[in-house]
C-alpha cells in the first residue's frame, strides 16, 4: 500500500471501478459474467463516466476500441470465456494499437465456481503480445489499472489485466484518491494504423514486434516485480518462489521462510529480474493456479537451478491453503530442502532463444516474396468496374464522413482515390466502433457513419445493430447489399434465399431485423442512382436518432448481363477537372493528358454520368 490516505474496504472488483474513476475514464463497456460483473456497477455509480452492458463481450470491446479511436481512456470487463468471443478485434486492436488507454480486464475463475471451464487466460496475453498485470489484492488492482492506462498510451497498445474470482471478490484496505480528470484526447484520421487490410496489416505487426521490445525491458523495472524477503534468521536463501496473483498471498502464508519473487507484469516476464533472483539458488518452486505458465517460461531461460512446478501443484482448481500445505508436507524432509543435493531431475530448456541479427525496424522474416513477383505486372486492388459500393464511399467522402468499415470488398475504399474509410478491425465492429464514438466524444455524432455489407451483418452485424438500437445510438448504419458473399467468390448467406446445397431458404432482409430492434428510421435505396443516395445519406446523418439505410443492388459480377450502352468521354465538353477519376472506377482512364472510358471494363452502370457536372460523359444506349 503506497499510503495511509483515504482507506476503504474494497473488493477488487470495487477497487477497480474506483481506479477507472481515478484515472480519468470517460467510457466503459461490458457483458455481466461472474466474476466480473460488479466492475461495471460499480463504474456506473460514478456519473462521470458512460457505462453501457453491450449485447457481448465481443462487441463491448468493438465499442471499447471506437471510443479509444476517438480519444477517451476505456475500461472495458468481461469473464474468462468471454474474451474467447471477444479474440477476434482483442488480436487485431495488439496490430492497431490505441488512441485513448484501453484496459481490458478479463476474471478468470479457477475451480469453476460459476463457469463452464478454467481457461487460463495467460496465455491470450502471450498470443496476442499484450502487456499483462496481475494483481494480488485491491490495492494493487487499483495500482495496476492506473498503471496499466499509463502503459497503453506510452506504447500505443491495449492492456489485459488479469484477475481471478477471489482477487474480484475478496475485500482488503485500499487507500483511494481524487479523480485527475476526465482524461479525452483527440480523434486524427490515420487509416494505415486502424485499417487492417493486409498491405497495412503486414506494417503493423512489425510494429507491434517493436513494441514488444520496449515492452521486454519496462517488465524489468523493479515497479513490476518484488522480492519478498522473509526474517534473516528464518530465511532459506538457496530456494526461492515464483509466484504471481493471489497465489502470492497463498506462498507468504505458507512458505514463510523462503524468498519470492512477485511478478506484477507476467506478460512480458521480466527474464532478467528471474534469473538475478535464481542467481545462487539451487531450487525455484514456481507457484501458480492452473496452467504452467510461468513455470514454462521460467524453464526457457535455462537456470543452473532445479524448477519445482506442476509435479507438485495441480494444474486445475484453486491453490488455497490447504493446498500449498499439502505440498510443503511433501516437500521438506526430502533432499530437496537438504544440503546434499536435489532430487529433481532438470528438465533443460524448453524452448531456446533465437537472437537475430536483425536492424533496427526490419522484420524478423525476410521477404523472398519479392524476387518471385518482380516483374509481373502491377495489379492494384480496387473495387470492380460497376461496383454498387462505389458511389456510397463517393458520397461519404464528399460529406467528409468518418466512416468505421468492416472485413468485405468494400474494404478497399480505404485506398485512393476513395480514401474514404476510418477503421476497419474485425467482421461486425464498425458498427459497434461507430458508437464507441459517438458516445465518446459528442462532437462526432453527426459525422461518424459505419457501413457493412449484406453477409457481414449477417455474420455479427446483427447483435451490434441490437446494442446500438439498445444503447440509444444516434448514428447511421448502412449495409451494402450486393446479394453475396463477394469478396470470397459469391457464396450464398440467409438473404440469398438459397443454401449451399442450392435448396430453397428464406429470403431474410436487413431491413427487417432493423424494424425488430425498434429503429424507426429504416429506407432502401439503390446506391446507383447517386442524386437519391447523396440525399437519403446527408438527411440520416443530420438525423438525431439512430437510423438504417440498406443500398440494394446485385454484385455487377453476378448480373453478368451484356453491357446494353456504350459510355464515352466527349472531348470537346471535358473540363480534364479529374472529378470522373477521384470516383475510383478502373473503367475510367487518364493517359496523357486525355480522359476515357476503357470499353472493355466499363459495365455502363452510369454513375459517371452523374457525377460529370460539365455533362461531357455521353451514355448510348446500343439497338
Amino acid at each position: 500500500m503506497k499510503n495511509k490516505g483515504n482507506l476503504r474496504l474494497l473488493t477488487g472488483n470495487e477497487a477497480i471501478a474506483r481506479a477507472a474513476y481515478e484515472s480519468g475514464v470517460t467510457v466503459a463497456s461490458a457483458y455481466p459474467g461472474t466474476p466480473s460483473t460488479e466492475i461495471l456497477e460499480n463504474i456506473a455509480k460514478y456519473k462521470e463516466i458512460y457505462c453501457q452492458w453491450s449485447v457481448n463481450e465481443k462487441v463491448a470491446l468493438e465499442f471499447a476500441s471506437g471510443a479509444s479511436i476517438a480519444g477517451a481512456r476505456v475500461l472495458v470487463a468481461m469473464k474468462h470465456v468471454g474474451l474467447n468471443v471477444a479474440a477476434d478485434p482483442f488480436i487485431t486492436l495488439s496490430y492497431t494499437g490505441v488512441n485513448g488507454g484501453l484496459v481490458i480486464v478479463s476474471a478468470d475463475d479457477p475451480y469453476m465456481h460459476s463457469s463452464q471451464n478454467e481457461q487460463d487466460n495467460r496465455f491470450y496475453a502471450k498470443f496476442a503480445k499484450v502487456p499483462m498485470l496481475e494483481p494480488s489484492d485491491s490495492q494493487e488492482a487499483l495500482d495496476m489499472v492506473k498503471d496499466a492506462f499509463e502503459i497503453s498510451e506510452r506504447f500505443d497498445t491495449p492492456v489485459l489485466l488479469r484477475t481471478t474470482t477471489r482477487i474480484s471478490h475478496s475485500r482488503s484496505l485500499v487507500s483511494t484518491g481524487s479523480r485527475h480528470g476526465s482524461f479525452t484526447g483527440k480523434y486524427v484520421k490515420d487509416a494505415r494504423k486502424y485499417v487492417m487490410i493486409p498491405a497495412y496489416g503486414r506494417s503493423r505487426h512489425r510494429i507491434m514486434l517493436q513494441r514488444w521490445e520496449k515492452l521486454e525491458k519496462l517488465s524489468e523495472e523493479v515497479k513490476y516485480h518484488t522480492v519478498y524477503k522473509p526474517a534473516a534468521k528464518e530465511i532459506t536463501s538457496d530456494i526461492g518462489i515464483i509466484t504471481s496473483g493471489v497465489s502470492y498471498q497463498y506462498a507468504r502464508e505458507v512458505f514463510k521462510n523462503i524468498p519470492v519473487l512477485k511478478l506484477n507484469m507476467t506478460n512480458p516476464v521480466a527474464r532478467k529480474a528471474i534469473t538475478d533472483f535464481a542467481s545462487g539458488r539451487r531450487l525455484l518452486i514456481i507457484i501458480e493456479e492452473l496452467e504452467p505458465f510461468l513455470e514454462e517460461q521460467v524453464k526457457s531461460l535455462n537456470l543452473k537451478a532445479a524448477i519445482a512446478g506442476k509435479e507438485f501443484f495441480p494444474a486445475y482448481g484453486e491453490l488455497g491453503i490447504s493446498a500449498l500445505e499439502m505440498v510443503y508436507g511433501q516437500l521438506f524432509g526430502t533432499s530437496l530442502f537438504t544440503k546434499s543435493g536435489i532430487s529433481i531431475d532438470y528438465p533443460g530448456k524448453y524452448y531456446a532463444e533465437v537472437k537475430d541479427e536483425k536492424q533496427p525496424g526490419e522484420p524478423v522474416v525476410k521477404d523472398i516474396t519479392g524476387s518471385m513477383i518482380n516483374g509481373l505486372p502491377a495489379r492494384p486492388p480496387v473495387l470492380c468496374a460497376g461496383c454498387p459500393h462505389s458511389p456510397v464511399f463517393y458520397v461519404l467522402k464528399k460529406l467528409k464522413a468518418v466512416v468505421m468499415g468492416d472485413i468485405g470488398c468494400y474494404t478497399l475504399s480505404v485506398l485512393p482515390p476513395l480514401d474514404a474509410l476510418d477503421s476497419c478491425l474485425c467482421m461486425g465492429a464498425g458498427i459497434s466502433q461507430a458508437l464507441g464514438m459517438e458516445k465518446a466524444d459528442s462532437r462526432l455524432k453527426s459525422r461518424v457513419v459505419s457501413v457493412i455489407g449484406d453477409s457481414t451483418f449477417f455474420h455479427s452485424g446483427i447483435t451490434a445493430t441490437i446494442d446500438n438500437a439498445y444503447n440509444n445510438g444516434t448514428g447511421l448504419i448502412i449495409v451494402l447489399d450486393n446479394g453475396t458473399t463477394a469478396m470470397t467468390g459469391h457464396q450464398a448467406h440467409p438473404g440469398v434465399g438459397k443454401t449451399l446445397m442450392g435448396d430453397d431458404a428464406p429470403e431474410l432482409k436487413p431491413e427487417s431485423f432493423a424494424a425488430a430492434a425498434g429503429i424507426k428510421h429504416i429506407k432502401v435505396v439503390d446506391p446507383n442512382k447517386l442524386s437519391e443516395l447523396e440525399a437519403v445519406i446527408k438527411e440520416e446523418m443530420e438525423r438525431k436518432e439512430l437510423s438504417f439505410v440498406v443500398c440494394r443492388r446485385k454484385c455487377v459480377l453476378i448480373e453478368k448481363k451484356k453491357n446494353k450502352v456504350i459510355v464515352t468521354i466527349d472531348q470537346n465538353l471535358c473540363k480534364e477537372c479529374g472529378a470522373c477519376i477521384k470516383f475510383g472506377c478502373p473503367a475510367i482512364e487518364l493517359k496523357n493528358g486525355v480522359y476515357s472510358i476503357n470499353g472493355m471494363l466499363c459495365t455502363g452502370c452510369g454513375v459517371c454520368a452523374d457525377i460529370c457536372r460539365f455533362k461531357a460523359i455521353i451514355i448510348k444506349n446500343i439497338k
